[in-house]
């Protein structure tokens, strides 16, 4: 007779919450995702302009990540997520009564995915840097597997898809539908238990010290991220092949509409395979983690959705991109995962929004300029940049396959 399984232990009320307003922001970045990209294609057929999109959506996280960063480490963080989600509602809001009086252009299109795009950075700095405080360091694959799964379930099988139906009723309505779930959203996280205010820094016998100054934290941040040399390396590859890997994917929207035929409706549905291969990749990233070791599944699943991405550009129908997607979806979402859960062990949390905020102003950073770099190839055929922009992400990946293995030695035990 075998026996009953445990129950798994709760991550508790203030991850659930957190994990709450991640699902209602989610499923508005979902509706966006996809009707901004299908607004911008009825407004351009330029491969440029449109990479332009891309690229201005990213371009805070090199504008504005390091002094977010200084800030997440200084300001109240439930304060902080609930203030990043004001803003995206306010310009969501604004994209929505402009679309409906027929008014929008591609440069309103560009500022609002600026403004929203620095209030991503504020979001998702901060709420990575909250993850440590309301998981222990056992529950870190796990939590970021759930946070994964949701994310994708929300906003890939139901936002995406979504989308594409409303665009084709109305354009305005994924807008308005978005701005909705990003208010509900700033409810949630505002009803986050517990204290995320920063702690008040105190010497050996207990007595607080004087308050350090916000630049000289900033310097800190990046002068701790300079002299570790491994951290800076593992960041240093992560910034590139995500360079590389937003060249393929900028154009995305004209390689689907224009070279693989598909109609504006069912632009969503395509992204649903991929989807799938997002969930599995959650739920599997802490068994095959587990199973293989962290970092020999790193490197690994770095290798497989390089290659995933130069063969996306052989293509013959969407069929053969979904399928292709699915691969590479299950692949990125092991990275994705523990990656993370590997930042979360190897980063002091009191440093962690500093860290975050200049290791992201080099890994996102980077990506305006690859995607800027894939609008230009796509010029040459919607095809290329999958060819030359996922052949230097490859040989990337193979450059960095052992150093990635090699982690493991960082990580702390478990408790």
């Amino acid at each position: 007779m075998s026996m009953p399984q445990a129950k798994a232990e709760s991550l508790g009320p203030a991850f659930n919450r957190l994990w709450s307003a991640s699902l209602a922001s989610n499923l508005a970045d979902g509706l966006f995702k996809t009707s901004a990209l299908l607004l911008a294609a009825t407004l351009t057929k330029d491969p440029v302009v449109i990479s332009i999109l891309a690229a201005v959506v990213m371009l805070p996280w090199l504008l504005f990540a390091i002094p977010i960063g200084g800030l997440v480490d200084r300001i109240d963080r439930r304060l902080l997520l609930a203030t990043a989600n004001a803003i995206r509602f306010v310009m969501a809001a604004f994209l929505a009564v402009t679309v409906a009086l027929d008014f929008v252009t591609i440069p309103i299109l560009y500022f609002v995915a600026f403004v929203i795009g620095a209030a991503e950075v504020l979001y998702d700095t901060t709420s990575q840097s909250m993850i440590p405080q309301v998981l222990k360091t056992k529950h870190l694959e796990r939590g970021n597997a759930r946070l994964e799964i949701g994310a994708v379930t929300v906003g890939e099988f139901i936002g995406t898809p979504l989308s594409g139906l409303l665009f084709t009723a109305a354009i305005a309505l994924p807008f308005a539908l978005g701005s909705a779930g990003i208010l509900v959203a700033a409810v949630l996280v505002v009803m986050i238990p517990g204290n995320f205010r920063k702690a008040i820094a105190t010497d050996e016998n207990n007595v607080p010290t004087e308050p350090t100054k916000f630049w000289a934290d900033i310097r800190f941040g990046i002068r701790y991220l300079y002299e570790n040399k491994t951290l800076l390396k593992l960041v240093m590859l992560t910034a590139s092949v995500g360079m590389f890997s937003a060249a393929t994917s900028s154009t995305v929207v004209l390689f689907l509409t224009e070279e693989l035929g598909v109609e504006p409706v069912w632009f969503g549905f395509v992204f649903v395979v991929s989807a799938v291969g997002a969930i599995l990749g959650s739920i599997t990233a802490p068994k095959v983690s587990a199973r293989f070791g962290r970092t020999t599944v790193m490197a690994y699943s770095m290798i497989a959705f390089c290659l995933a991405a130069v063969l996306t550009g052989l293509s013959p129908n969407v069929f053969v991109f979904a399928l292709v997607g699915l691969l590479m979806s299950v692949t990125v979402t092991w990275w994705n995962v523990l990656l993370m859960s590997t930042y979360h062990q190897i980063i002091p949390n009191e440093l962690f929004g500093r860290i975050h905020g200049t290791r992201r102003t080099l890994v996102w950073g980077l990506m305006p300029i690859g995607s800027l770099l894939g609008g230009l190839i796509a010029q040459y055929g919607l095809r290329m940049p999958y060819f030359i922009a996922g052949g230097v992400a490859l040989i990337i990946a193979f450059f960095g396959f052992r150093f990635t293995t090699r982690l493991t030695r960082l990580l702390k035990p478990e408790i």
